[in-house]
Order: structure tokens, then sequence, then C-alpha cells
């Protein structure tokens, strides 16, 4: 097997992109990203592949600080990969935190990182992989309608930004870069608010288009309004408007979220795939 390892996201591409085709709702995070590496949003992308007489057996991509993305082709072969890829990340001193990746992938290179690094694995994110093709019309809407962010939201949204982030668990970013990156989501029209009698109650956002999908994030209704359908029906709507440019849709869930699950279930979103975010870190000594 053969580690090789990619300075130009064209190149990358050409060894990435049939194989992310051939699911591109299961891998498209990793799709999604990799089209944002080719738009230069990414500084200093690490990029990968495993290969043998030709074939990928596996691909890596990571955009400092976010997770290692992984990507078993050939899950007969799990071990070896899975062996070589650590000897080349110790190797060559590539830091890395955290793996996302589907479930069994994700807790097979830990066990084996543990292993070599001493580190013990923690669960960051425990998600469900979900995939809209058509809305269900027979749900009943909140009242409100949605409307796309302009710059005058942007206070609001860098608000919710940061409520949402510990809300989830995230690390926090910096105020100046959430307010550099709403000003982009704002200018590419990439948020949604739900609106009730002139108050902006719930927000999503759209990110990582592919060539047939692409992905509903940042779903957000603040405390005082919730339980009351708003994230249901502005997804709901928001989703059907996606699908006039789209094959379909995917978002992640919290799977300990019995609540949210449920109700992108009632929309129409089915869950095609088990994705974890595992973060590493050294044993505390006593």
């Amino acid at each position: 097997m053969e580690f090789r390892q990619y300075a130009d996201v064209h190149d990358f591409a050409l060894q990435a992109e049939p194989i992310l085709t051939e699911k591109e709702d299961v891998y498209s995070l990793f799709f999604g990203v990799l089209q944002a590496i080719k738009a230069g949003r990414y500084d200093n992308p690490f990029m990968a592949t495993i290969e043998e007489d030709g074939k990928v057996l596996a691909l890596m991509q990571m955009t400092p600080p976010h997770p290692l993305n992984l990507i078993i082709v050939d899950e007969k072969r799990i071990e070896g990969i899975v062996d070589v890829l650590i000897k080349k990340l110790v190797e060559f001193r590539i830091e890395m935190s955290s793996v996302i990746s589907l479930k069994a992938w994700a807790y097979r290179f830990a066990e084996k990182w543990e292993v070599k690094t001493g580190t013990v694995h923690k669960l960051l994110m425990d998600q469900g992989l979900y995939r809209l093709d058509k809305v269900n019309k027979a749900l009943q809407q909140s009242p409100g309608k949605w409307r796309l962010a302009d710059e005058r939201d942007s206070p609001l949204i860098e608000g919710w930004f940061t409520i949402f982030e510990e809300d989830t668990g995230l690390p926090i970013t910096s105020l100046e870069e959430v307010k550099k990156r709403v000003s982009l989501f704002i200018s590419e029209q990439e948020v949604f608010l739900w609106e009730h009698d002139g108050k902006v109650v719930s927000m999503m956002k759209k990110a990582r288009p592919t060539e047939h999908g692409v992905t509903v994030s940042f779903v957000f209704t603040p405390h005082e309004e919730r339980k009351k359908g708003y994230a249901r029906s502005m997804v709901a709507a928001c989703s059907t408007e996606l699908l006039r440019n789209y094959n379909f849709c995917v978002l992640y869930t919290d799977l300990m979220n019995p609540t949210s699950n449920k109700i992108y279930r009632e929309i129409g979103y089915n869950r095609i795939a088990d994705s974890v975010q595992l973060g590493f870190v050294m044993p505390v000594s006593h």
C-alpha cells in the first residue's frame, strides 16, 4: 500500500471525486469541503490517499482546526489501511486532534491511534446522517413564512451563532471571525429565516453544495421560541425551496436529541448512515 499526500487540490480531486460521486449523499461532508478547498476557502488543507496498483483504497482530508475526515473505500482492507495511515501521520508529524467518519471506521481508527500515541478518545458528536428527496406535504405549518437573510439581520445571526456553538458543545469562535463568517453567509444567500409577526424566530443555512445535493445546517431556534413548530416548518419550507435546484438535501442530527430526529423524519428525511466525531486527549495521570 502506498500513502500519497497531495499539494494540488485538482490532482487530489481527480482521485477522490469518482469515489465521492458514487455515494454523494453519504460522503456529502467530504465532497462539500473538497469543493470549498477548490474555491480557495481553506489554507493548507491536508489531502491524501492510500493506493495499491493504481486503485484508491482510502481517502483522507483535513482543514485544520477541523477533524480528519476518513473514507475507507475497500472495507476488507481496513486493518492495513488504518495501520499505514497512522504510521504516516506519526512519521510526518501531521497534527490531528479528532477524526470524523462513519461510526465503524472512526472507532477502528481510534483503537489503533490510542495504541500508537497513548491518547484516549472521547465522543464529541454522535450523529445521524439523513437524506431528503421529497418533503411531506401533509405537514401542518406553523404561523409565519421564510425569507433569505440580509445585512440588517447580521447582529441577530452573530448572536445566535455563538449560542448555537454553546448549545452544541462546539468550540466557541471569536466574535471577529463570527462577523466575517456571517457576512459571507449573507452575501452568498445561504441563510434562511422564519419570520412571524415581523419577528425572526428561527434560522437555518444551506452548506456544502455538491453536484446533485446540498446540506442543511445550523438549524437554530432561540429558547423562548422553541416548541412552537417554527424549526420544523422552516426546514420543510426551505428544503422544498432547495429541492428546486438540487436532487436531494442532507443533514446531520445529534442522535442524543430524539426531538430533532423525530422532527426531521416527519418532514421526510430518512436516516442513511451513522457518523461520529472522536477527539483524542492524553489521559490524566493521578
